[in-house]
């Protein structure tokens, strides 16, 4: 499994996966072609209704086999394959957490009907008891404390909904945008998924690898990646964005020893994952960094709300946090 792992790896992911014969995966988020007609560059997204579906449980299932026991398995698909995508989960012995509906803005322009401006994205468990969920890497503030400041709020913030806003479609003029997938998915998506059924050191899997998002996003937050891609040219592609965020990452890391220079309360630095996290929080937030850090109420709210997604002994203060925010606007 070593030759795997941190890798994008050329070739079907039925066939790739069907050879390893272990379970290697504490994740795997698969975004499928939807069978709705795109020009990949090695394949055309429009076959017969029961070819894609049988096609589809093929690669559930192979996927499923090298899932770990207790590892977690999200699949984001359409409209048209959605209830077949749940069907199959259910046969081949997944077990539903979530059915959750990302919502973006930019979506399609229509004329005789009402504009779709959302995905669908199945979150699957292996084993209904056991398994990976960081709820605190993934808390928000709940109304009650951003627009009421009310005391009995919960102080560790809310669980986000299964309908997920804030995270747009990855456009032509995002800088985001690699420029050569017709699909990419946003960074932060999967930073979200990523961070709340994942561990540090935990091997994420990504069958249709495509721009190589879900890979930059486990390793931006420690984890080991393997991805599978039909297309060469995308494989190409996304290798070579994954050097160029390896080299951005040991860059950091070498400049600053191990933290950067954001001074928390008694000599506690801000390291290049916590300034990650409060791009991340910020995000989720879904407020601007220059409305938060004009607000003190709402700064120390983040604050603490930062303090508890980190899980860690360090004390973060406003004043600190403050200066990352201001990095950001």
């Amino acid at each position: 499994m070593q030759e795997l792992l941190n890798r994008i790896i050329c070739g079907d992911c039925i066939e790739v996966l069907g050879k390893v014969g272990v379970p290697f995966a504490d994740l795997i988020f698969a975004d499928p072609p939807f069978n709705i007609g795109y020009k990949y560059d090695k394949y055309y997204d429009k076959v017969k209704k029961k070819n894609y579906i049988a096609w589809t449980k093929e690669w559930m299932a192979v996927c499923k086999s090298v899932l770990k026991p207790h590892g977690s398995f999200y699949i984001a698909i359409g409209d048209d394959y959605a209830a077949n995508v749940k069907i199959l989960g259910d046969e081949l012995g997944l077990v539903m957490r979530n059915w959750i509906i990302w919502h973006y803005t930019f979506g399609q322009q229509t004329k005789n009907k009402f504009a779709r401006a959302h995905t669908h994205i199945f979150y699957f468990v292996n084993d209904e008891k056991h398994f990976t969920f960081n709820d605190h890497a993934v808390r928000v503030p709940s109304d009650r404390q951003l627009i009421y400041n009310d005391r009995r709020a919960n102080p560790i913030g809310k669980m986000p909904d299964d309908v997920w806003n804030g995270d747009s479609r990855v456009c032509g003029t995002f800088k985001e945008r690699t420029g050569w997938h017709p699909c990419q998915m946003p960074e932060s998506l999967l930073k979200r998924i990523v961070a709340a059924s994942s561990n540090p050191g935990d091997c994420v899997l990504d069958p249709f690898s495509g721009s190589g998002t879900t890979a930059a996003a486990a390793l931006q937050l420690g984890r080991s990646y393997v991805g599978i891609e039909i297309s060469e040219t995308y494989v190409e592609n996304s290798n070579e964005r994954l050097t160029r965020l390896e080299s951005q990452i040991s860059n950091l890391k070498s400049q600053s020893s191990g933290s950067l220079p954001f001074d928390i309360a008694q000599g506690v630095f801000l390291d290049e994952k916590e300034l990650d996290e409060v791009k991340r929080l910020c995000r989720d937030m879904q407020l601007p960094p220059e409305d938060i850090t004009s607000d003190s109420g709402l700064l120390k709210l983040f604050a603490n709300q930062f303090a508890v997604r980190m899980n860690n002994r360090k004390r973060y203060g406003t004043k600190e946090i403050a200066t990352a925010l201001k990095e950001l606007e």
